[in-house]
């Protein structure tokens, strides 16, 4: 097949260069991006007279059918042609004639993949914006119906203080609150438009970048046409912004997998988000919290791999940013399909309050609350910081509790303890009393929920 680009050129490459240098077996999915950048860029055309009305119409007309059979998956694509740029305008031609080679008018294939990628990836990420907003309302929705609900808190996976379950999974909500506002924020540094920045160095062309940006609804443009066609750091950003979502997703899927473990019994997970083994008809695998915590790796190495791609590039366009492409379309794909599974394993997933409330009884994670407790009376918080380990001592080795020792043993450490030390010792008041701003108590956790509808409103 002839080259759109051959006429320099006195011999073709052999097939299988052709295909290790082709890039449409992928960059097909920018297909409805090329083809909305090439509308808007003909209408451009016609506005500024480079084109006819005439001749930008019968290009549009083109591509508008073009758009159809793309929408019903009826193109055929060309490994000979390369990309998905060369692919549509070799179509486009056979469509309407010789008129179809104008489109390429005061534009590089630069500028035009450029183009591509800032269309994709602000439709995406306002996607992605949207999925998680609906695991923060399964998030939220769970927290709701679990703000007295006791757990034990951990640091370093020990047992530290008794906390409020709702405060445990509104620790994720914020989490998440902070992944929308990056990709949010990233908004500003995609919705910029390359197009008609040419190869490198703009054109000869009087052509009107501003309209063919206000057409595709971007915010501005490029105000340097080496840079227009070079930059891919509103790639990288994504890339960024998606590993620390993923990282996020993957501490819960963590604490998921524990809480499911027959040691913690703190939750059970839907069958539908559930596997069993080929072998053990008792088991009852988390494989979906595990997949996700897999799958962050690949995010991280679609970051990794971009930054390696463009550390050494000169300006402007150099080949190797093919190599943006494929990351980025897997890096959505395993994004979107993690919020889904996760916003549908937290809505269905029951939880054992039982067994958390138990968990908080045999422990010494209300440890604290006698220092407080000591402290509160006058006590240096150090000095009853002593008092308190001591008296832990004292249960490890007589293997009870707290709860277990006897008014006689807390006296014979501080004429401070008085009966109200039960009380003050059950999980349930340790909870109720951290009612600083931000804490675990129950009155805190509801002003916490209220705000975070305030922002999912």
């Amino acid at each position: 097949m002839k080259k759109l680009w051959g006429g320099r050129f006195t011999k073709s490459a052999e097939e299988w260069v052709d295909e290790f240098g082709a890039s449409i077996s992928f960059d097909q999915e920018l297909v409805i991006e090329d083809i909305t950048g090439s509308i808007a860029h003909v209408t451009m055309l016609a506005k500024t007279g480079i084109l006819t009305e005439e001749e930008a119409q019968q290009i549009k007309n083109g591509l508008e059918t073009l758009k159809a059979k793309a929408l019903n998956d009826e193109i055929e694509y060309s490994v000979a042609l390369e990309d998905i740029h060369l692919n549509l305008e070799s179509q486009l031609t056979e469509l309407i004639g010789p008129v179809g080679g104008k489109l390429h008018t005061g534009r590089s294939r630069n500028d035009q993949v450029a183009t591509d990628i800032h269309l994709y990836l602000r439709e995406q990420v306002n996607m992605i914006i949207d999925l998680v907003s609906e695991l923060q309302h399964a998030l939220l929705e769970k927290a709701e119906n679990h703000i007295e609900t006791i757990m034990p808190g951990y640091t370093h996976l020990q047992r530290a203080q008794p906390i409020s379950f709702a405060h445990h999974l509104m620790a994720y909500f914020w989490m998440l609150e902070r992944d929308k506002q990056r990709f949010t924020e990233s908004l500003k540094r995609i919705n910029i438009s390359p197009l008609g920045a040419g190869a490198l160095a703009g054109t000869t062309f009087p052509i009107d970048r501003d309209y063919s940006a206000q057409l595709l609804g971007f915010e501005g443009i490029y105000e340097n046409s080496l840079d227009a066609v070079s930059d891919r750091d509103f790639m990288l950003e994504f890339h960024s912004d998606s590993s620390i979502l993923m990282m996020h997703l993957s501490r819960l899927s963590e604490e998921i997998i524990l809480w499911s473990s027959q040691e913690f019994r703190f939750i059970e997970l839907d069958d539908s988000f559930s596997t069993g083994s080929s072998i053990m008809p008792q088991k009852k695998n988390p494989d979906m919290a595990e997949l996700i915590r897999g799958k962050t790796g690949r995010v991280y190495g679609n970051l990794m791999g971009l930054l390696t791609v463009l550390k050494g590039l000169p300006l402007a366009y150099n080949k190797d940013m093919q190599e943006d492409k494929e990351g980025l379309f897997d890096s959505v794909k395993t994004i979107s399909g993690s919020l889904k599974i996760f916003a549908g394993m937290i809505s269905t997933m029951k939880v054992n309050t039982g067994a958390m409330e138990q968990a908080t009884k045999q422990d010494f994670s209300n440890a604290t609350e006698l220092a407080d407790y000591l402290s509160n009376k006058g006590m240096p918080f150090r000095e009853a910081h002593e008092v308190v380990g001591k008296l832990v001592l004292q249960c490890v080795q007589k293997n009870c509790y707290l709860s277990d020792l006897s008014m006689e043993d807390f006296k014979q450490s501080s004429d401070l303890f008085q009966e109200d030390i039960y009380e003050v010792l059950a999980p349930k008041t340790a909870v109720a009393r951290r009612n600083s701003a931000g804490g675990t108590g129950f009155e805190q956790i509801k002003i916490a929920i209220d705000k975070a509808k305030k922002c999912l409103a």
